[in-house]
């Protein structure tokens, strides 16, 4: 996906834990699909969506995908 080459995405993916990585792109796929839907484009603030995975945000149960990295 394009947000992978940006160094805002790879510097919140990299201050994350490598087990959180997955969680972590599941939720800037999300996130960007829906402002790309409510506003017409996919704006994400890489570093605020990092906070919420290292605070505990999860999916709900079995919505993330194995091997989705």
């Amino acid at each position: 996906m394009d947000f992978e080459k940006s160094d805002k995405y790879q510097a919140a993916r990299k201050s994350l834990p490598e087990e959180l990585h997955p969680i972590f792109r599941q939720l800037v796929e999300e996130y960007a699909f829906h402002t790309h839907v409510k506003y017409g484009k996919g704006y994400v603030a890489y570093a605020i969506l990092a906070e919420l995975v290292r605070d505990g945000w999860r999916p709900p149960d079995k919505t993330l995908e194995p091997n989705s990295e």
